[in-house]
């Protein structure tokens, strides 16, 4: 069963200074792969000079490791990427991309030295990123009478809708959005409040 989780609220941008070397964090709600990848591709062309556009991201539920993914662009192993997504990952968020970019202040830090700095860095930004939450949606289509109008209304007033639009011809046509985790009652309760003379159905 889905549930809902947090997610991004705007985007933020940090940057710190770790022995000449500044570090750069760019975060941003993304929903999906393609997003994060459009963000991350964003971000390479905003400092195409950096020595490092370093990423991680988790593009989609915080639970899904298939939406995981992160790169060290040219750091030594795991000194990067993967500290980032550990950072990701404790936040328990989802739907996100960070990209911390690193301008080479000409000081080396060492692998331990990274770590620290990439870690540190985009765990500095997200004390400063204001969330939501991310509620499961589900789809569900209808079909009725006029006469029904009101007696659905009030039915979905005990439901967590998020969205309804309805269109009116020879009879009325809705949409509506809905917590995922509530569809099953909601259809039920339509079905019997309305002598199952409506049509309604998650959509496939």
């Amino acid at each position: 069963m889905p549930q809902e989780y947090k997610i991004p609220f705007d985007s933020v941008f940090y940057q710190q200074d770790i022995k000449k070397s500044k570090f750069i964090v760019h975060i941003a709600h993304t929903p999906d792969l393609d997003s994060a990848k459009a963000f991350i591709k964003e971000i390479g062309i905003k400092y195409p000079d950096a020595r490092h556009n370093c990423w991680a991201h988790i593009a989609g539920e915080p639970g899904g490791s298939h939406v995981f993914g992160f790169s060290d662009d040219g750091e030594p192993n795991g000194t990067a990427g993967k500290p980032m997504l550990n950072v990701l990952m404790g936040s328990g968020l989802g739907e996100i991309t960070a990209v911390v970019t690193r301008y080479f202040g000409g000081i080396k830090l060492g692998t331990g030295g990274l770590v620290r700095a990439y870690g540190g860095s985009l765990n500095n930004a997200m004390l400063e990123l204001k969330t939501e939450t991310k509620i499961p949606e589900a789809l569900v289509y209808g079909i009725s009478e006029y006469s029904h109008q009101g007696l659905i209304e009030n039915i979905l007033t005990a439901y967590k809708v998020l969205d309804i639009q309805k269109t009116f011809t020879a009879q009325i046509d809705w949409q509506i959005k809905i917590d995922s985790r509530e569809v099953k009652r909601v259809l039920a309760e339509i079905f019997e409040k309305t002598n199952a003379r409506v049509e309604f159905k998650l959509k496939d």
